[in-house]
């Protein structure tokens, strides 16, 4: 009975996604970008990388291709053999935003039906009740920030006043979210996740996607350091998810990195987490061997987005995706020859875009399995075609949303 991997690799856009409701973002290219970057020698690092973007795995799947699909133009990645070996494609996204919830769900075959809640660029940026109701609820003596901000600048900001004062810093960004940086030892783990759950509770009815707990350690300015207790409070999916089908019919399901989170725990199934990509490659490989015939494994890779695309550094976003293509023969030696195997993403950050924020993409489809020969996909009209062909692939009931490609 056949298996199904999908693996999102955080914000690995590849452009062409231009959208009259996020014109800031027309020409955004993560891939693209970072491959030109790297063939004109502004994106080498002593000691971390050289020379072009060199991807020999991703690339003879049909990345590049891919990224052709979705652009027009082929990016300078070396590796790429002579035709590519696998599936390829590119697809747009539907619902109305540019995050991880949104990308995630519609991968998933249920696209938001709803407009997300954000909150303005200005200083206060949330309203003046909410607040009121975090301090209150919360047991708070008062926040720190509210305001738009990059995580690890307003920690570096605001951490020393945070523990000197007990308030914790809460901010957010152009995505629908709101996050909580407090330190775990001076504030308290437990205690953070419980004021998330209070926030997340009074952030419902502005239909916010994530609350996100952002701990950190350290006991200055320069040694302050967000660990990997990271935890996402996210606003329920609709119903009828690929994970909710795959529970109905009774299939094995193992979740690696924050898709728990995204999907609320909701048909998770057994959850796996670690603190970065290379940790969660590795405790996500003994799940391959064990998943059950007919069984789903949904991962998300999310050091490409946290570390480096929202902190603009080409050279590191190049870096981690060549550390990770080099995982992959691994990866590949544990599969069955009825396996499928689909590399995508959820949305962009482009790490030469201006601004600290994601941005609104197209996301590449590479796949292999040993059952298929090498196919191009096109430029699919929904992410939700993922989700659906992994349905199809699966032999699961069809969804609402998305058109499969089998």
């Amino acid at each position: 009975m056949a298996r199904a991997f999908l693996f999102v690799l955080d914000s690995v856009g590849c452009g062409g996604a231009a959208d009259d409701a996020y014109p800031n973002d027309h020409g955004a290219d993560t891939i693209g970008h970072i491959a030109r970057n790297c063939a004109e020698g502004k994106a080498n690092r002593a000691g971390l990388r050289e020379g072009l973007l060199t991807l020999p795995y991703l690339a003879s799947f049909g990345l590049i291709e891919a990224c052709e699909i979705a652009t027009g133009r082929r990016p300078p990645i070396a590796g790429a053999g002579d035709q590519p070996r696998g599936l390829y494609g590119a697809a747009r996204e539907i619902s109305k935003g540019k995050d991880t919830v949104s990308g995630h769900w519609e991968i998933a075959g249920a696209p938001a039906d709803f407009n997300f809640g954000y909150f303005p660029d200005t200083k206060p940026c949330f309203p003046a009740s909410l607040t009121g109701s975090i301090v209150r609820e919360g047991q708070v003596p008062g926040i720190l920030g509210d305001c738009h901000a990059s995580g690890t600048a307003i920690i570096e900001s605001l951490g020393e006043e945070h523990i000197r004062t007990g308030k914790p810093i809460i901010y957010t960004s152009a995505d629908s979210v709101v996050q909580i940086a407090a330190h775990e030892t001076h504030f308290g783990l437990a205690r953070l996740y419980a004021l998330c759950d209070v926030v997340r509770r009074l952030v419902d009815p502005l239909k916010i996607g994530r609350v996100i707990a952002r701990p950190f350690v350290g006991e200055s300015a320069k040694t302050f350091t967000r660990t990997g207790n990271r935890k996402d409070f996210s606003i329920p999916p609709p119903q009828g998810t690929l994970l909710d089908r795959a529970a109905d019919a009774g299939r094995a399901i193992v979740t690696i990195g924050k898709i728990g989170d995204i999907f609320t725990h909701r048909h998770t199934g057994r959850e796996v987490k670690a603190n970065g990509n290379d940790a969660l490659f590795e405790a996500m490989l003994p799940e391959v061997d064990h998943l059950a015939e007919g069984g789903f494994l949904f991962a998300n890779f999310v050091d490409f987005d946290s570390e480096y695309g929202h902190r603009r550094d080409v050279a590191g976003y190049a870096a981690c995706l060549e550390a990770f293509d080099r995982r992959i023969p691994t990866l590949l030696s544990k599969l069955k020859d009825d396996d499928l195997l689909i590399f995508t993403a959820d949305h962009g950050n482009d790490p030469t875009w201006s601004g600290t924020d994601h941005t609104r993409e197209c996301v590449p489809i590479v796949g292999v399995s040993q059952r298929l020969a090498p196919r191009a996909l096109g430029l699919r009209s929904s992410f939700a075609d993922i989700g659906e062909s992994v349905a199809q692939w699966l032999g699961l009931p069809r969804g609402t949303a998305g058109q499969g490609w089998f």
